[in-house]
């Protein structure tokens, strides 16, 4: 059974993806060749999640690594 992921790109699609993977459970490793790009995926990716949780859609969000 899978249950780790890595995504690589940090960019619109690769943050996207990386977030629905950890939304759905997974272990997800976010990779760039960019500190900055990452930086602004994972942004990106904890300020979707935190809506999500605010809104009562999910009950707790899923940690990222990078």
């Amino acid at each position: 059974m899978i249950k780790n992921i890595v995504v690589i790109g940090a960019g619109t699609m690769g943050n996207g993806i990386a977030h629905t993977f950890a939304q759905s459970g997974f272990k997800v490793n976010l990779v760039d060749v960019s500190q900055e790009a990452l930086d602004r995926g994972l942004k990106t990716i904890t300020t979707n999640l935190d809506r999500i949780i605010a809104k009562g859609n999910h009950s707790k969000s899923r940690k990222l690594k990078h």
